[in-house]
């Protein structure tokens, strides 16, 4: 019998796979296609709603690397090389 659990839990990262690391926070939302617009990325790193490796970052700038994982809202990617 499968754990009951399973529905409710997040699903896995979605891989993203980049050229080169490290590659800055708000680059990779934006390559993602996570959070919409440039400023839409900016103010959700700023106001704190973005995650990186379950803790909040409010660093644009700061550089992942491979294995990184990021999520806003829902949705969580993690960071892979080409």
């Amino acid at each position: 019998m499968k754990p009951a659990s399973k529905s409710s839990a997040s699903p896995a990262p979605r891989p993203v796979i980049v050229r080169a690391v490290p590659i800055e926070l708000g680059q990779l939302l934006k390559f993602a296609g996570l959070g919409g617009s440039g400023g839409e990325i900016k103010t959700a790193i700023k106001d704190g709603e973005v995650l990186l490796n379950g803790a909040v970052e409010t660093r644009r700038g700061k550089k992942l690397a491979v294995g990184d994982k990021v999520s806003l809202g829902s949705e969580t990617v993690i960071v892979q090389l080409a």
